[in-house]
C-alpha cells in the first residue's frame, strides 16, 4: 500500500482574465494559498503554459517549474482535454467544438484534427521533459450520438467508430511509451470512452497497450448510476489518475438520467462541491488506498451551487482530512509471537 499524494488543484475552472488567474505566477501562488499541494495544467492557454516552448526551451521550463516549486506547488499532470476531444468530433458537434481550436481552423474538421493530434503529442513530450509521468486528456467520440439504441443503428456503425478511434489513438500510444508517460482518459459523457464497457472495446483495439489507462472520477458515476467502487475493483491497475469530484442524482417523476435538456442546476444529476454530494470519498480513498494508488488526489472542481473560489478552498481541507497515511504494520503485531514450529505441529496435530 501507498499513501496517496495531495490534495492537488486541476487549474482549467479557474483561469481567467482577471487576477490572480490570469497568470501561471499568480495562479500557482493562489492554489498554494488556497492549501494545494499540487496542481494539475491545462495546455490550452499560453498565459498558464506554452507548449511550443516548453518542447523547445530548457529555460523556459526550468522557470515554468521554478516559479511552480516558488510559489509551494509541484506540476502534477498536464492535461490535453480539450485537445484530446479534437481527436475525434463528430460532424454534429463541429460548430460547438471549434471553439477548442485556433480559428485558422474552424470550419475545416481534417486540419482541427492534425492540429489536436500535434498539441497532444507535444504535450506528451513536454510532460517527459518536465519529469512527469502521466497526462490527462478526453478520448473525443465518433459515435457518442447514437447512444440510445433508436432508431436501430446500422450494422457495423459503433465497430467502425471504436476502429476508427484506436486507430487515431495509437500512434499517440505509441509515443507515450517511447517517453514513459501514461495516457489517462477521463471516462466521461460525451466521449466514446464513458464508461467500463467502452473503455475495453477501445483498448481490445489497441492491444491492451500498457500506456492506455483510466482517470478515475467517481462523479461521472455517479450521474450514470454505474457502481463507482466496484469500478475501481475492476480497473484498479489501469487507474492512473484521481479527480476528486463529487455528484448527487435525485431522480424525480418528471426527470432522470437525461436530465431533460435542463441547465446544471434543474438537473436530477448535477455536479457538487466535494462533500456536497452522495460519492462516498471514504470508501473511495480506502479503496485506491488498498490497490497501491499513488498519485495525486486532485479536486477537478464543479458545483451548481457554490461559488468555486469557495469550493477551492474547501476542497482542499476535504482532501487533506481523507488521505490515508498508510500504515508501516499489521494493527494486531501487538499479540504476534515467535514462530515455534513445534507448537505449530502440535496445534495441527502432526
Amino acid at each position: 500500500m501507498r499513501t496517496i499524494k495531495g490534495p492537488a488543484l486541476f487549474l482549467a475552472q479557474f483561469i481567467s482574465d482577471k487576477q490572480p488567474f490570469d497568470s501561471w505566477d499568480g495562479i500557482t501562488k493562489w492554489a498554494a494559498d488556497c492549501g494545494y499541494a499540487g496542481v494539475q495544467v491545462p495546455t490550452g492557454d499560453p498565459r498558464i503554459i506554452d507548449l511550443a516552448l516548453a518542447e523547445s526551451s530548457a529555460d523556459y521550463r526550468d522557470e515554468f517549474l521554478g516559479i511552480a516549486r516558488q510559489n509551494g506547488v509541484e506540476v502534477t499532470e498536464l492535461s490535453t482535454h480539450t485537445q484530446g476531444q479534437l481527436v475525434a468530433v463528430h460532424p454534429a458537434y463541429d460548430a460547438g467544438f471549434d471553439a477548442f481550436a485556433p480559428k485558422a481552423v474552424h470550419g475545416n474538421p481534417k486540419a482541427r484534427q492534425e492540429w489536436a493530434v500535434a498539441q497532444v503529442a507535444s504535450a506528451i513530450r513536454v510532460s517527459r521533459l518536465l519529469g512527469l509521468k502521466a497526462m490527462a486528456t478526453f478520448s473525443g467520440a465518433l459515435a457518442w450520438p447514437y447512444l440510445y439504441p433508436w432508431p436501430q443503428r446500422a450494422p457495423g456503425l459503433v465497430d467502425t467508430a471504436f476502429d476508427t478511434l484506436a486507430a487515431r489513438w495509437r500512434p499517440l500510444l505509441d509515443l507515450a511509451e517511447e517517453n514513459g508517460v501514461d495516457i489517462c482518459y477521463e471516462i466521461h459523457p460525451g466521449e466514446d470512452l464513458h464508461d467500463g464497457v467502452t473503455f475495453e472495446m477501445f483498448l481490445d483495439r489497441v492491444g491492451g497497450h500498457a500506456r492506455a489507462n483510466m482517470l478515475y472520477d467517481p462523479s461521472h458515476y455517479i450521474l450514470q448510476q454505474l457502481d463507482y467502487l466496484q469500478n475501481i475493483d475492476i480497473y484498479h491497475e489501469r487507474i492512473r489518475m484521481f479527480h476528486v469530484k463529487d455528484a448527487e442524482f435525485r431522480p424525480t417523476g418528471r426527470q432522470g438520467v437525461y436530465g431533460g435538456y435542463q441547465p446544471w442546476a434543474e438537473r436530477a444529476g448535477r455536479f457538487r462541491s466535494p462533500g456536497d454530494g452522495q460519492v462516498d470519498f471514504g470508501a473511495v480513498f480506502s479503496k485506491l488506498t488498498q490497490y497501491g494508488f499513488d498519485g495525486w488526489a486532485v479536486v477537478e472542481w464543479e458545483c451548481a451551487l457554490k461559488h468555486p473560489e469557495d469550493g477551492a478552498r474547501e476542497g482542499a481541507a476535504f482532501v487533506r482530512d481523507h488521505l490515508i497515511r498508510v500504515t508501516p504494520h499489521a494493527f494486531d503485531d501487538f499479540a504476534a509471537s515467535h514462530v515455534d514450529h513445534a507448537a505449530i505441529e502440535k496445534a495441527l496435530g502432526l
